[in-house]
Order: C-alpha cells, then structure tokens, then sequence
C-alpha cells in the first residue's frame, strides 16, 4: 500500500545562492548566474542549477528515510527553476523499499521528478 511521505518545504532561493552554489559545484555556467547571458540563450532569466534540485531531492530522501541506505536513485528534470521560487518536495512510498518523488514550484508546476530504491 502506498504511503504519502511528509512534505520538505524549500525557501525561495536568491541570485547569490546561485552564484555560491556555482562556486561549490565547480559549474560556472552562467546561464545560472548572469541574467543578460540567460536571456541570450533564450531564457527568461537565469535557472537553477539541476543538480542542486537533485541534491535537494536525495537530502529527503534522507531526512525521511535516515536509518536507511540508498541502493537506487533516478531523477529527470521536467520544468526550470528560477531563482525567487519556493519549492516542495513531495514523496510517497510504493513499496516497503521503493518510492517516487517530485519537486514542484509553489504554483505546482512539476521541475524534477524521480524514484528510489532502499536497502
């Protein structure tokens, strides 16, 4: 039986949590960063970096399950993030190993969706 997990509310971040986050993670694309350079490239303005939504996905994965360890973890990205967003994360648990999970912004609209698979 299917099991709703709690859901992880994340702050709205700000350009300079892109900017340090860039620095932490070595990707200094600056699609992330510089507005003028993201609207070059077709953007509204800078996006978040994929991999601190995945990041933040794996942290609740953790925080739900802290007992456990991760054997399995899928993600793909639906929607682009933009700074000045809040996200939740929302899970649910399959089976007794296994879940999915999504993180949406605050209006719902889907940016990642992925599973896992517990030991």
């Amino acid at each position: 039986m299917a099991q709703k997990l709690r859901d992880i509310h994340k702050k709205a971040l700000a350009p300079i949590d892109m900017v340090r986050y860039s620095g932490a993670s070595g990707d200094f694309n600056e699609i992330h960063t510089v507005p003028k350079v993201a609207r070059s490239k077709g953007l509204k303005e800078p996006i978040v970096h994929g991999m601190l939504l995945m990041g933040w996905a794996a942290d609740a994965i953790e925080e739900w399950f802290p007992e456990r360890k991760l054997k399995k973890f899928t993600v793909r990205f639906v929607g682009m993030a933009h700074a000045g967003e809040a996200f939740v994360i929302e899970g649910m648990l399959t089976t007794g190993n296994a879940g999915e999970l999504q993180i949406k912004d605050a209006s719902g609209a889907g940016k990642l969706v992925g599973s896992f698979e517990m030991d």
